[in-house]
């Protein structure tokens, strides 16, 4: 099922990808496409492609990159990360190496998911770099309180895996969506 609507979606938001990827690599830099390792399914680690939201340069987000992140249109390239299998559409955030691939006992069963783009995780903490810059040690922060409840969450989804529950996170993420774009 990710595979057809990723490369339907993929068909459907190709001029709208090569529009940003236009904008995202004057305003930032060329390329205007970010990859980076992440720890995906079983801990295999795979490269997500993302849209550059900072300056090459400076290493400093941009007043495009800002909306982008805002809007998640960031993420799009990340439909050929589902293509290609590696992701999915719900599914745990994907981490940088040192997060999941750490995680010990039942926690690891987190990892027989696939990463995804929509997760109960990603929308509590989808202003996390916010949440972050208040704390006096942001990494301390994030290792000790953030993480630990993101493994919780998609711990429950996990045990929790069904249809009916994806479908209301797809609707949650649409809802989310349409929000943005009406300024609410």
């Amino acid at each position: 099922m990710d595979y057809g609507i990723s490369f339907v979606a993929a068909v459907v938001f190709l001029p709208l990808f090569f529009v940003l990827f236009i904008l995202a690599s004057a305003d930032t830099g060329f390329p205007g496409i970010f990859t980076q390792e992440r720890v995906g399914r079983f801990g295999n680690m795979f490269t997500v492609f993302k849209f550059k939201t900072y300056h090459s340069v400076t290493h400093q987000k941009s007043s495009f990159g800002k909306w982008m992140r805002r809007t998640k249109l960031d993420e799009l390239p990340q439909l050929f990360n589902i293509l290609k299998g590696e992701m999915s559409f719900i599914g745990p955030r994907p981490d940088i190496k040192g997060y999941y691939d750490t995680l010990e006992g039942d926690d690891r069963e987190v990892l027989n998911l696939k990463p995804g783009l929509i997760s109960e995780a990603g929308f509590k903490y989808k202003n996390e770099d916010q949440i972050l810059s208040r704390q006096k040690n942001p990494l301390e922060y994030n290792d000790k309180v953030l993480f630990p409840d993101k493994v919780k969450m998609n711990l429950e989804y996990y045990k929790n895996l069904s249809l009916k529950n994806d479908l209301k996170l797809i609707l949650k993420a649409f809802g989310i969506f349409f929000n943005l774009k009406s300024g609410k």
